[in-house]
């Protein structure tokens, strides 16, 4: 018997992969990050690890990290790879210095030489041709066996659409091969199908070829106590009674409704009196206007020419574009949930989507809650004011989305984690060389 899988998270954001592996039993050593702000979530809720604060293309922050992860089973991450949706020539993927990122986590994995690590990123590399030459990268001169797999987190009990492309790598010494992540498949057979009658549009969950799929996803989708998949009101729904311009970033759980789903009873799980992160963005008026005319699932493109206009009620709100029309005139502007159906990818900003029964936007916990962070996890940011190295300027407020937005999923790492965790049952008591 085995202890505890040991975990380090390099590029760990607010920790969602670092949260996965823990609801797996794996133990979380070390977190480093740049950002001050995602660096103080971090720290204030996995006490049990260090974290560092520092760009880990400096030799000293290098060394700090190498040091705390000396004896780790698993390196995960997610380096920020900027130049990888415009890679053409393999050969430049490492020399272009917008990919250093991503050169320094190979570097550690290398220099560690974990027993296995798991590195996550936006899928679009695959279809620019970067794929190939990562595993090539990653395998280290064939001392990992290296698997590519994307994966979409509502196939995972995740009430939110997002894909994301992980690459696993397991020590060749192991004599196994990566595991293979299986979801629901529910993302390729459920969609939210736009219809029209009587000149008002509508949406609606439908389903598609159900008898190949091997059953029906619709019905589980809209069972309440489904976990394996996630409508947005199983996810938030508890949580109505917020309201646009409330400041106030903690609520009384006395105060809420009770949980109708079993999400949202495995989302409150551990927690006391106090939920925070409750505070919801102001609205302003144009805004209400367009959503009051348009339906759970709609979007810009849905809203009546009248309302496309910059102003509507006459109060002047933002930068004038000079064109005298909306300056986001395309599929992510004015998004709404639909409560019997997943939602959207979320972006770092709070009006990537807006609440489908209310006239606003969501609040950061709701964020959470669409990404499976369980309310116990609270995002924070650095006490300390002004510029800080790596941080990044927009406020606290909008520093919490970020982290939400930018992070992987609890509930999908914790998958990850899982099939890795089968396939280290057995694995040696020390590291070996091959």
């Amino acid at each position: 018997m085995h202890s505890s899988l040991r975990v380090a998270d390099l590029f760990c954001g607010a920790g969602g992969i670092s949260e996965g592996f823990r609801q797996a039993k794996c133990r979380i050593v070390l977190g480093t990050d740049i950002d001050p702000d995602a660096g103080a979530t971090y720290a204030l809720n996995f006490p049990e690890a260090a974290m560092l604060h520092g760009d880990v293309r400096k030799a000293n922050v290098r060394e700090r990290i190498l040091a705390a992860a000396e004896d780790v089973d698993i390196v995960v991450g997610g380096p920020p790879c900027q130049a990888f949706s415009q890679v053409r020539n393999h050969d430049r993927l490492k020399d272009d210095t917008r990919n250093s990122l991503y050169r320094e986590f190979v570097r550690i994995v290398s220099s560690i030489e974990p027993i296995a690590f798991m590195m996550e990123n936006v899928p679009g590399l695959d279809q620019v041709g970067a794929k190939e030459q990562i595993l090539i990268d990653l395998s280290l001169k064939g001392a990992y066996r290296v698997s590519a797999q994307v994966l979409d987190a509502a196939d995972f009990g995740v009430p939110q659409t997002r894909k994301r492309i992980f690459f696993i790598g397991l020590h060749r010494s192991l004599g196994v091969e990566p595991p293979t992540v299986s979801g629901s498949s529910a993302t390729r057979a459920l969609s939210l199908q736009r219809r029209t009658r009587n000149g008002w549009v509508d949406y609606e969950p439908a389903e598609q070829n159900a008898d190949i799929w091997g059953g029906s996803f619709l019905e589980r989708l809209l069972d309440q106590e489904d976990e394996t998949l996630v409508t947005a009101e199983q996810a938030i729904g508890d949580l109505h009674s917020l309201r646009a311009g409330n400041r106030c970033d903690v609520a009384d759980t006395a105060d809420l409704k009770p949980a109708s789903s079993a999400y949202q009873w495995r989302m409150r799980g551990g927690l006391g009196r106090e939920l925070l992160n409750t505070s919801v963005p102001r609205v302003n008026a144009d805004t209400v206007l367009r959503l009051s005319n348009l339906p759970p699932g709609a979007n810009y493109r849905d809203l009546p020419e009248g309302l496309r206009r910059r102003y509507i009620t006459g109060k002047l709100w933002g930068p004038h574009n000079g064109s005298g029309q909306l300056g986001r005139r395309h599929y992510y502007a004015y998004r709404r949930l639909h409560p019997l159906f997943w939602s959207w990818t979320l972006n770092t900003k709070a009006d990537s989507v807006y609440h489908y029964a209310e006239f606003r936007a969501l609040s950061v916990r709701e964020f959470a809650r669409l990404h499976s962070f369980p309310d116990r996890f609270v995002f924070t940011t650095d006490p300390r004011r002004g510029a800080l190295e790596g941080r990044i300027e927009g406020g606290a407020a909008h520093s919490r989305y970020r982290q939400v937005g930018n992070a992987v999923p609890p509930l999908l790492a914790r998958a990850i984690a899982d099939a890795l965790s089968k396939k280290l049952a057995h694995r040696p008591a020390t590291k070996t060389s091959t």
